[in-house]
């Protein structure tokens, strides 16, 4: 009769991304030798239970024959960007009559994956680049909110609109969600007046600020995400960052950069001639999202009633989850 395999010890966990990572552990000589296949029991750690196996003898829902360590773990259809997950291994010995010779169950690891890679950016950005539709004339940016928030802007911040830690709106493993602070701020116009769209599902004021506040040479323009909320339209989340700020900084290693002059979502053209104004451009087919990473004083703009509704709020994008079935603005790593 074969000796049994020893229980996997010293599990760890190491090369984790936004869908894959690499596991190894302690092995005997004679059961690297042996053994044939490792079972792999790999579960969200906020839902572990119903994954996991309880017999002996039924392989997990991961088998792979039995490689070199450490083994590479990877696949976007059970893998998701920053989600803790549960992992434990068994390995084993296939027999000569089908059957498998296991060890027990190693002790559960919980590791936690991490956020979309520049490449992976690069996907969502050629995706919305396919969205976007032309470009159009736009001079002012602008933030709809309550009262409230404006009164306590005056009284308490010294007029100034601080920045404040990004939500987890949009695609889950965007790497500004949660990590970056910014102010939202909105350009898109309306097809026939070319002026802000009167309605508003934040709020009934507006402040507004002319484009070249925070869009102009001095500025960094970076692309964040696309995602759509089971709707028809999509949204395109940009961050604006002064040149050698510290959202520059955060936003150079994790974000594509975009060329200011020549993009499909947000544009700036400097003056061909003396005595003529830069031109601004949006995107006419998505919705754009642009998060300023410094604060912003209202005296750069003003703050007046908008003339439409504010009370849109099923457009509202706050913490708004992500359509992973859309396969428009979807990509092949997690949601």
């Amino acid at each position: 009769m074969d000796a049994p395999l020893v229980t996997p010890c010293n599990i760890q966990i190491c090369e984790v991304t936004c869908d894959s990572f690499r596991i190894v552990w302690d092995m005997t000589p004679e059961d690297t030798a042996r053994a044939t296949h490792f079972f792999i029991d790999l579960s969200r750690k906020d839902s572990r239970d119903p994954n996991r196996f309880k017999h002996r003898d039924v392989p997990t829902k991961l088998v792979a024959k039995a490689v070199p360590l450490p083994m590479a773990v990877r696949g976007h259809w059970f893998l998701s960007p920053r989600t803790e997950y549960c992992v434990a291994v068994q390995t084993a010995v296939r027999q000569p009559d089908g059957d498998y010779l296991v060890s027990e169950w190693s002790q559960v690891v919980e590791f936690c994956t991490g956020d979309y890679a520049m490449e992976h950016l690069q996907q969502l950005h050629d995706k919305g680049k396919g969205s976007a539709g032309r470009l159009l004339k736009f001079s002012v940016f602008y933030r709809n909110q309550h009262p409230d928030y404006f009164n306590h802007v005056r009284s308490e911040c010294g007029g100034l609109m601080r920045p404040a830690l990004k939500d987890s709106s949009g695609s889950h493993g965007s790497p500004i969600n949660g990590k970056l602070n910014g102010v939202f701020f909105s350009c898109n116009t309306e097809f026939d007046t070319g002026l802000p769209p009167k309605d508003s599902p934040y709020g009934p004021l507006r402040f507004q600020i002319p484009a070249g506040f925070l869009l102009n040479p001095n500025t960094c323009l970076y692309f964040a995400d696309f995602y759509c909320m089971y709707t028809a339209y999509h949204y395109v989340v940009l961050v604006l960052a002064p040149v050698g700020s510290e959202g520059d900084i955060f936003c150079r290693t994790r974000l594509p950069m975009l060329d200011l002059a020549s993009n499909p979502f947000l544009t700036y053209t400097a003056p061909q001639q003396p005595g003529e104004e830069p031109l601004y451009c949006h995107a006419s087919d998505v919705i754009l999202e642009v998060l300023f990473t410094e604060p912003v004083h209202l005296d750069q703009g003003s703050v007046e009633q908008i003339s439409g509704h504010h009370q849109l709020m099923s457009l509202t994008t706050a913490n708004a989850k992500k359509d992973p079935s859309c396969k428009v603005c979807n990509i092949s790593v997690g949601r």
